[in-house]
């Protein structure tokens, strides 16, 4: 093993950062290739778009047959999924809870969830909602797969969503002093519940200007 050590390059000597532009695609394991068809193509609309078949995963050069299917989304990103052929699906995280992890798609107005709960329900999917989070509006749900989905309608506009971005690195700082207060005092003993947030957690917009 070599033992030669490199110099880390300097941030100045580093190129810039490309622009990204949008999300390309969100991969997951699905348990059926078709049972996820019928979910994201007959029920949420979004249409099956492209689908890759190899028998070696390019990136590791593994023995791995798959199946690998996108659903295109409005602004050309894309939802994908693997079907490895044993009809098994993705294991929950042990250490999280179900609601943590979740895709959130947009819609265009607060009727769309109207629209796409109604839908669902009549494919007897359970939905949660419509939760409001003051700044945009949400249904929550599950597919086929166990991963957890949102649709979310924005409420404020490009202004007031600026305006939050303003305060959201003091937010967070405050956040990593408040955590770096409960490691210190975890690690004397002194801390034994989870660290919670301050109390309001919201931006501070007026609720009565949204429709």
């Amino acid at each position: 093993m070599s033992t030669a050590t490199t110099t880390p390059m300097q941030a100045a000597d580093l190129p810039a950062p490309a622009p990204i532009h949008q999300l390309h695609h969100f991969a997951y394991r699905a348990k059926d290739a078709e049972e996820t068809r019928r979910f994201y193509e007959d029920i949420l609309g979004l249409p099956l778009y492209h689908i890759i078949q190899s028998d070696h995963v390019p990136s590791t050069g593994e023995f791995c047959p798959y199946t690998h299917i996108f659903f295109r989304l409005q602004d050309g990103s894309f939802i994908a999924f693997f079907d490895l052929g044993d009809d098994v699906g993705a294991a929950p995280s042990p250490n999280t809870p179900p609601w943590v992890n979740h895709i959130a798609f947009r819609v265009s107005q607060v009727s769309d969830l109207e629209a796409t709960m109604a839908r669902l329900k009549a494919h007897g999917v359970d939905v949660i909602g419509i939760t409001d989070h003051h700044i945009f509006k949400s249904i929550y749900f599950f597919d086929p797969n166990g991963i957890r989905l949102e649709l979310t309608a924005q409420l404020a506009d490009e202004f007031q969503m600026m305006q939050e971005s303003t305060t959201a690195h003091a937010r967070l700082n405050a956040w990593n002093a408040r955590k770096s207060q409960w490691r210190a005092e975890r690690a004397n003993g002194q801390a034994v519940a989870a660290l919670k947030p301050p109390p309001s957690v919201r931006p501070d917009f007026n609720r009565t200007t949204f429709s």
